[in-house]
């Protein structure tokens, strides 16, 4: 790679973070530009999500970049799910059956902190905050900018543009104005939205529910999540629909309607929450949507990664460690090589759209799972069957969950594929009252040898 070479990255959030700093790491000159201000020195959270689920995947790409140790120092594990039923009882399912494994509970300002602080740490590497990239120009590889306190407009060159500018990419935008190649974009939203609200740690510190857990109120057409966070309170996310349904947000219109909406709903939550009806009102309503476009690249001078290029709803966790694993993939790619950016660009999407795409669509499943299935009888059965094989055979039996979520040397797509057909090999079996005996090694072979019928099925049906 041509060290010499100017590179340019529009967003410095997590992806753009963690890139900057990795190729700072490898000695290039490295410009970052963001819109936002320092979050380290601005509290800026209003309407993002504020906590996010670290796993494995995030956690290789953070090892990568030397920042692994320090980000588990403001990490929660939380080992499974907490389910809370209407009437206040609740029943735990935990995310695998191997000892030890999690998903934690992590703040994005503060992991985001942790990037920047280290990237800054390189001479090679500048960032510049409050600089809105308003237009990029992917034939002569400039980008204009807006530097919010200054007023001023100013444009940059570069001989590699990396946009890491979020769902709403500018670059992306520019790929389809500028008519200069053929672009496929959607951006399909879910009918429901989310808001943000907060269970306040107790006058001690102290968590007032379990932080062992992501805990969930799961009610069919909506529900509530719980995370916790360091300083003993615990992040809440209504999703629910924005005009559907006997519940929505469009109709939660008054301080009345909120209150009885969550007393009749989420009766124990309620009790946790003091300012419920404030906090609804004064917290804005966010959307949920995926992104999925192609090409990421244009003539190997311009790159679309992260959200930018394939933004997920946040139901499987994985938004933030699939930008992570970009960052690990494309790493290996520049060894593979060298200073060829556009093949780096075109392998790099080769390998990563399918994984992206699959993510995507698990992430929508999995949204009906967390608020619908995860209480059904039938779902139940089947994972007690998986976390007691996972206990028993470690090595050998994953689940879809644990595919996706704790193996990051199974792709996403590989994780899909196998993890449904897996899935409806389990309830097909359980339907028939084929996993009823007593000998594990038994039911694993029933359950292997119904999956690869499946998964054979599928390959002659042409299905991937």
């Amino acid at each position: 790679m041509n060290k010499k070479e100017n590179i340019l990255i529009i967003g410095a959030g997590l992806c753009g973070s963690l890139l900057a700093l990795r190729l700072a790491q490898r000695g290039c000159n490295v410009t970052v530009y963001e819109s936002r201000p320092d979050l380290r020195t601005t509290d800026i959270s209003a309407g993002r999500s504020i906590n996010l689920a670290l796993s494995d995947r995030g956690f290789k790409a953070l090892r990568l970049a030397g920042v692994e140790k320090k980000a588990r120092k403001i990490c929660i594990p939380m080992y499974g799910r907490l389910i809370h039923d209407i009437q206040g009882n609740t029943f735990s399912s935990n995310y695998s059956g191997r000892e030890g494994e999690s998903i934690n509970s992590i703040s994005r300002g503060d992991l985001n902190g942790i990037l920047l602080t280290e990237a800054e740490k390189y001479d090679n590497l500048t960032i510049h905050f409050n600089s809105k990239c308003t237009a990029v120009d992917i034939e002569n590889n400039t980008a204009t900018f807006k530097n919010y306190q200054t007023k001023e407009v100013f444009t940059k060159n570069a001989d590699v543009i990396f946009g890491t500018d979020g769902a709403g990419s500018i670059l992306r935008k520019s790929y389809y104005l500028e008519h200069k190649f053929l672009f496929s974009y959607s951006q399909n939203y879910l009918t429901h939205g989310y808001k943000e609200l907060e269970i306040p740690a107790d006058a001690n510190g102290n968590h007032q529910i379990s932080k062992d857990y992501l805990h969930i109120w799961p009610r069919g057409d909506y529900m509530l999540i719980a995370l916790p966070n360091l300083d003993g309170s615990f992040t809440v996310t209504l999703f629910l629909g924005h005009e559907e349904g006997v519940y929505n947000f469009k109709q939660l219109d008054s301080e009345a309607k909120i209150t009885d909406f969550f007393k009749t709903q989420f009766p124990d939550a309620l009790k946790l929450i003091p300012n419920i009806a404030k906090e609804f009102a004064n917290n804005p309503t966010g959307a949920l949507g995926t992104v999925k476009c192609s090409p990421w690249q244009y003539q190997g001078k311009t790159l679309l990664m992260g959200d930018a290029a394939h933004a997920v709803v946040p139901f499987y966790g994985q938004g933030m460690n699939a930008s992570f694993e970009d960052v690990t993939v494309f790493d290996t790619l520049l060894d593979e090589y060298d200073d060829n950016w556009e093949t780096i660009f075109k392998t790099f999407q080769k390998i990563r759209k399918p994984d992206t795409d699959a993510i995507a669509d698990l992430a929508v499943e999995n949204y009906f799972e967390m608020r619908d299935h995860v209480s059904n009888p039938l779902f139940k059965e089947k994972r007690k069957i998986e976390m007691v094989l996972e206990k028993t055979f470690p090595k050998t039996y994953f689940s879809k969950y644990s595919m996706v979520t704790f193996n990051e040397d199974i792709s996403y797509f590989e994780a899909m594929k196998k993890g449904r057909a897996q899935d409806k090999a389990i309830l097909n079996l359980l339907d028939d009252g084929e996993l009823n005996d007593t000998n594990l090694n038994v039911i694993l072979k029933k359950v292997q040898e119904a999956t690869n019928a499946i998964l054979e099925d599928d390959k002659i049906a042409g299905l991937k």
